[in-house]
């Protein structure tokens, strides 16, 4: 895979998101890589060494990805759009047609490698007293938009897949995904603009709420950033599951923030999800919540076995610097993961 004698040449869509900021800040340390090349929709103040930019839009046709990805040995796809939920039409666009747009221009250069991010949200319904390796089935839910978008994709690599055979492709499966930087995008995202971040303090929260079926898989996204240079080096194929321990519930948040776990049943919660998503108050929607509490729980040995890849930090570890992060203002200096505090 390495390039004529001087390295690797990798090109990262949605570089300037979450996941892009680690993965280029990762890619551009590492010695075995000549040059990144970040793409996304607004070029950012931030020059990590080795990287260069442009600015494409996967929602267009006209994004020249070809171009782009001619002689480079590996394209990290992470480009995503959650919002608007209220129009569907708008994610499926940018996520489906534009990861759709990747893969072909990845078959139309020649690139030896893709590794595209696929998420715990593409996998249909499953439990969650034990955990599941890979083959469990991938249909996500079907009345969640980012259930649906992710389990569709999955279906375009299985074709993928079968018409390029000499294309190495890597399906990522993360966790809930989080860091301090993150905060303020992760707060607009799901809890809307004018969320105060400094209400996420333990000693306001004297209750957590308990939700049946709420117990869910975090990850620091530095350490899943080093499972996408992981793969990026690799011979592997296949679907990998990322995770760390613990699980997270009510009783690890309640101990964690030292608040005590209130059983609500999971109508009411939905109800009041609905209503504030329905007069947009809320961009998180009702059924993204139905899909969380059907999500089943990861097993990731293939990842440790076949990547070498261990996540640095606990669950808990990692929501701890999350909060943390939304009470600051977390942020960084791209246009996505700008921070700001609210109240």
């Amino acid at each position: 895979m390495v390039s004529s004698g001087t390295g690797m040449r990798i090109v990262v869509t949605g570089a300037t998101g979450n996941v892009g900021t680690s993965v280029v800040r990762l890619l551009s340390e590492d010695p075995e890589v000549a040059s990144v090349l970040g793409l996304a929709r607004r070029i950012p103040d931030w020059s990590p060494p080795k990287t260069d930019w442009a600015a494409v839009d996967l929602a267009s046709e006209q994004s020249d990805l070809v171009e782009r990805f001619t002689d480079a040995d590996a394209v990290v796809h992470l480009a995503w759009a959650f919002q608007p939920t209220h129009d569907p039409a708008a994610t499926w666009r940018t996520n489906v047609l534009g990861g759709m747009r990747v893969f072909e221009a990845v078959a139309a250069a020649g690139v030896p490698a893709l590794v595209h991010a696929s998420s715990v949200g593409a996998y249909s319904p499953g439990p969650k007293d034990r955990a599941v390796d890979e083959s469990w089935p991938t249909h996500g839910w079907p009345d969640a938009a980012y259930c649906r978008e992710k389990a569709y994709l999955e279906r375009a690599l299985d074709t993928f897949e079968r018409d390029h055979p000499q294309t190495r492709v890597v399906r990522m499966r993360p966790a809930f995904l989080f860091k301090w930087e993150s905060a303020s995008e992760q707060r607009r995202i799901f809890g809307g603009r004018f969320l105060p971040g400094p209400l996420a303090r333990p000693e306001l929260l004297p209750f957590l709420p308990d939700i049946p079926g709420l117990r869910v898989q975090a990850l620091h996204t530095d350490d899943a950033a080093n499972a996408y240079r992981l793969a990026v080096h690799s011979d592997a194929r296949g679907a990998f599951n990322l995770a760390a321990e613990p699980p997270v519930d009510a009783q690890v948040l309640g101990e964690m923030l030292g608040a005590r776990p209130v059983r609500l049943p999971r109508t009411a919660a939905r109800s009041a999800i609905a209503a504030a998503w329905g007069l947009h108050l809320l961009p998180a929607s009702p059924h993204l919540f139905d899909a969380v509490l059907r999500l089943p729980l990861m097993d990731c040995t293939r990842a440790r076995a076949e990547l070498g890849w261990r996540p640095e930090r606990t669950a808990t570890e990692v929501l701890e610097e999350f909060l943390q992060g939304l009470q600051q203002g977390g942020g960084a200096r791209t246009e996505p993961l700008r921070g700001r505090k609210v109240g």
